[in-house]
């Protein structure tokens, strides 16, 4: 029975996804993956002979990405694995098959997916994960290598040709975008981080990323935390107890702790000293009083917030050049992928006029003990004109392929040629 043309099946690609969009932080994490797995999942993978996965796993999602032709099976040996239930997996899981699975990794490399619009940290760990998984299993996978290749792609045109990572988009980040736009010579700014939990460690990585050589400090009622991130970043760490005697010094004073009341207030700026200070806290770590003191400025949540959705809508804007970005590119994959499917009734073909062509100039050198170059060059002009023609013919009418194929091996292979051989 002919294949409906209209139904075009993306090889056997498959995701299943545990993300934020369906699943909570907790139950996110009960499906989390670690390195430590993929030695067993990719043996038991193959000794079962499932096919070829890798998994990607974020804070954000867990996603199997799988060519198999069962992926169900893949989903209970990744649930084995991890040591869950397929039944409890399957509550909180969205399966995506065919196109609709490659579409789907492409707008998860293109940020389109995540939380927070636009952040490309995603594709580098969907090619890490992948990488990890090949690594293991020692060879290529072609389709899904052309896919990851692909993503990478998409991720980098859509980082250059729009618009949809600009602007702050995390309170965190637009912490230190706010210094970058407001304090001149920053490098020569000394700045003090009080508070390492999440949010306070992300500004201190988006500091050090984006500022060079800050003079940041940090400082944190438990010590130990205070040190174990002071250590990581490399920067100084001080005492909790020190902290009037640093703010004395300090330029950029950054809160990020979690105090059910505010910790800071106008008492902690005596003198003249110009200071900025920008508190993250959710309630306010800093009492609004301080003010009061016309040399400091205070910056909150708020006004972060405020630049954040700004942010947010110049990026919901861009959303459609970047899809359209992702149109284009799976095009191309899609037409490479019909290529693939196609290149042995294509290679068959065009060995076949070789044989024919080889046969009669032997046939031709024999009768004049020559055969003359343009001859052959002609000839072979012939052959790749005929094999497009026949290579587009059954790429833009997969459902016929095999069919014309049969036909034209029939013609060309089976049917006797005695007839021709004795005309000429």
């Amino acid at each position: 029975m002919n294949q409906d043309p209209n139904i075009h099946k993306t090889a056997n690609f498959a995701v299943l996804s545990v993300s934020f969009e369906k699943a909570d932080a907790a139950t996110r994490g009960k499906f989390s993956f670690f390195d430590d797995h993929i030695k067993e999942f990719v043996s038991n993978l193959h000794a079962l002979n499932l096919g070829d996965a890798f998994v990607v796993s974020t804070c954000n999602r867990t996603e199997i990405y799988t060519t198999s032709t069962n992926y169900l099976l893949v989903a209970e040996l990744y649930c084995k694995t991890i040591g869950v239930s397929l039944s409890e997996f399957m509550k909180h899981v969205n399966i995506l098959k065919h196109e609709e699975a490659l579409n789907h990794l492409f707008r998860v490399a293109a940020g389109l997916e995540s939380q927070i619009i636009g952040d490309f940290e995603i594709i580098g760990q969907i090619k890490n994960a992948y990488h990890r998984f090949k690594k293991e299993r020692k060879n290529a996978n072609p389709f899904l290598e052309r896919a990851i290749n692909s993503a990478i792609q998409i991720s980098k045109r859509i980082k250059n040709e729009t618009g949809i990572s600009t602007g702050a988009a995390s309170v965190s980040y637009a912490a230190v975008h706010y210094i970058l736009k407001n304090q001149p010579q920053i490098s020569d700014k000394n700045i003090l981080l009080l508070g390492v939990g999440e949010i306070g460690q992300n500004t201190v990585e988006n500091l050090v990323k984006h500022v060079y050589k800050p003079r940041v400090k940090v400082a944190n009622r438990s010590a130990d935390k205070a040190e174990k991130i002071a250590e990581k970043y490399k920067i100084p760490h001080i005492e909790f107890g020190q902290l009037q005697t640093e703010l004395s010094q300090t330029d950029i004073l950054i809160v990020a702790t979690g105090a059910q009341h505010p910790i800071i207030n106008k008492t902690h700026f005596p003198n003249g000293k110009e200071t900025l200070v920008i508190d993250l806290s959710i309630p306010n770590n800093v009492e609004k009083d301080i003010t009061e003191n016309p040399n400091v400025k205070l910056v909150d949540v708020d006004s972060l917030s405020k630049q954040i959705n700004e942010t947010m809508e110049t990026r919901q804007k861009e959303i459609p050049k970047a899809e359209e970005i992702i149109r284009e590119m799976t095009k191309d994959f899609l037409e490479w992928e019909k290529k693939r499917k196609m290149a042995p009734n294509i290679h068959h073909f065009k060995a076949v006029l070789k044989n024919m062509e080889r046969n009669e100039m032997h046939n031709i050198h024999k009768k004049h003990k020559y055969v003359d170059v343009n001859d052959m060059h002609l000839s072979n002009k012939m052959i790749q004109k005929i094999t497009n023609r026949f290579a587009k013919y059954i790429i833009d009418n997969p459902w016929k392929a095999e069919e014309v194929s049969r036909l034209m091996h029939e013609i060309l292979v089976e049917q006797p040629n005695n007839e021709f051989n004795e005309k000429h």
